[in-house]
């Protein structure tokens, strides 16, 4: 074995280049078999590529030559990294084996060592997996303590993460989210290595989901996107990002954007648990598209690969018309749901489908439910969806009037965060409280909105709702053009470039030129000048 291949490989190491540093290490182990620190960096290496099984060996061997060399700490450092690769990849009883073995060799020596505190992590795992969340806190506790007097940054960053988690489930949401955002400042800074990274984004991410915090998610989903194209080849955390990209960009309104997101997250996950999230997200868009074969199938996938289809498929079976069908499947999981968080995220579905089979005692329980959580937790979106949900029960209670003091409460939540679909769902509810007020014009003008949002979404179901709702004919589109393509093409004849429409329309530069193509294809025109002439002539500006 030549120095300069492990210096090099070391080197590549040290600047996060996964790629070369996995094939440098690996051609140095041929010549000859790495030492305990080589081995690790090739294990990491290998998980960070994607390698998980070479990963998985390399860890083995580091581990026996450990036991070889009398390092029985270090030994159970590997196993537990070893048993965590395992667990993420769902091999639950290999990695519950190598947990064994272990802490065995630990209790066997005796040892007071760091790595004590690194098993401990696993077994809060699963009291927080089973919905333990006091036990869960107070073993990332001792795990904590043990890591601040080892010092070990890895250690104490998971454990916070950790404890965030289970205070979190505890109702502690304030308190959870600052030991989280101390956990993210651990990992944007640096100081803990990448795989640490890397589960602290994801982590914290979806505990934001948990929370309904919008804000941290789209902050942190923006610090994970940065870290991933920092490091070009590194395959895990990738996926995962692209999920939480899409669903960001659905709630903003850029759904073929989200579409593309989910896509790729099917493709990059593809063969991994995590695929399953990216399968719903996909189904979710294929449904509020109305392209309900796509989304039954998306679906189908998602729950192969361990991620519930609900409520999701409950609101496809409504949308089918097929109202029994969502009554049975919303309640069904609705009764299975115990902590506040899962039920959070499907009351609003639940109180939905309720609505449309005309069980309104079931609808305004379930939103008093809805109204209790949100109280609760310090979440605008919560709140948003809360509102949105009870003033859908005013209405179908008769109350119009009180019910158009909390939709109108509901829209202006929505259009501070920037939801269109959301927001014109709400507008939808507000024409429906006019017109019960006896306010045909206000009902005519809400409607009217509403559809102009649902055009540009590509929101068919919706959209096909609004037009037998609303007693005026639709607009015809100009030239043949969609309403999305009607906004472009008027900025276009403003002068903007494709980078400033895709600021303004909240789009990707790829989008807007898909866009401008359509209408040049269209109008048969051939140049911007003559796309703006024509916006000119048809008074479109």
């Amino acid at each position: 074995m030549t120095a300069s291949t492990l210096d090099l490989a070391r080197e590549s190491f040290g600047r996060q280049d996964w790629a070369d540093a996995y094939a440098r290490l690996s051609a140095a182990d041929q010549e000859a078999s790495l030492d305990i620190e080589d081995l690790e960096r090739l294990a990491v290496a290998a998980v960070l590529v994607g390698k998980d099984d070479e990963s998985a060996d390399v860890w083995a061997r580091a581990y026996h030559e450990c036991l070889r060399l009398g390092n029985a700490a270090r030994a159970a450092r590997c196993a537990f990294w070893l048993a965590f690769g395992l667990l993420n990849r769902g091999e639950m009883a290999r990695s519950g084996g190598w947990l064994t073995r272990a802490r065995r060799l630990l209790d066997e020596e005796q040892h007071d060592c760091v790595e004590q505190g690194y098993l401990l992590v696993p077994v809060a795992l699963q009291s927080l997996g089973e919905g333990d969340a006091a036990t869960a806190y107070a073993t990332f506790e001792q795990a904590a303590k043990i890591g601040d007097r080892f010092r070990d940054w890895d250690l104490v960053t998971m454990t916070r993460l950790g404890r965030g988690q289970s205070l979190i489930l505890l109702g502690r949401t304030a308190d959870g989210a600052e030991l989280l955002d101390e956990a993210m400042v651990a990992a944007t800074a640096g100081e803990v290595s990448p795989v640490v990274v890397g589960i602290v984004y994801c982590a914290a991410i979806e505990a934001c989901h948990w929370t309904f915090d919008l804000r941290r998610a789209q902050e942190w989903t923006a610090a994970l996107s940065h870290w991933c194209e920092s490091q070009p080849d590194m395959v895990p955390y990738r996926g995962e990002c692209l999920v939480h990209r899409a669903e960001i960009m659905q709630l903003r309104g850029a759904w073929q954007d989200a579409a593309d997101e989910a896509e790729r997250a099917c493709e990059q996950l593809s063969g991994k648990p995590a695929v399953g999230a990216a399968f719903y997200q996909q189904a979710e868009l294929h449904r509020l598209r109305g392209e309900f074969a796509k989304a039954e199938e998306s679906y189908r996938r998602a729950n192969q690969w361990g991620h519930s289809p609900q409520p999701g498929l409950a609101l496809l079976r409504l949308a089918q018309g097929r109202i029994d069908a969502a009554v049975a499947a919303i309640r069904r999981v609705a009764e299975e749901a115990q902590n506040s968080a899962t039920r959070s995220r499907l009351l609003p579905a639940y109180i939905e489908i309720m609505l449309a089979a005309n069980d309104l005692p079931a609808a305004r329980g379930a939103a008093d439910e809805l109204s209790e959580i949100a109280g609760a937790l310090d979440a605008p979106f919560l709140q948003a969806v809360s509102a949105h949900a009870s003033g859908a029960v005013l209405l179908g209670e008769g109350e119009a009037r009180a019910a158009l003091a909390l939709l109108r409460q509901a829209w202006q939540a929505w259009q501070e965060m920037d939801a269109p679909y959301e927001a014109a769902r709400v507008r939808v509810l507000i024409g429906l409280a006019c017109r019960k007020s006896g306010d045909e014009e206000g009902t005519e003008m809400e409607l009217d909105a509403a559809r102009w949002v649902f055009q540009q979404l590509g929101a068919a179901p919706d959209l096909a709702r609004v037009e037998a709702l609303s007693r005026k004919a639709p607009a015809k589109a100009v030239g043949g053009l969609t309403p999305r393509e009607v906004q472009v093409l008027r900025l276009v004849a403003t002068g903007k470039t494709n980078q400033a429409i895709a600021a303004d329309l909240f789009l990707s530069e790829r989008t807007v030129a898909r866009h401008i193509s359509n209408i040049f294809s269209k109008l048969g025109l051939s140049s911007r000048a003559a796309a703006t002439a024509y916006a000119y002539e048809h008074d479109l500006v």
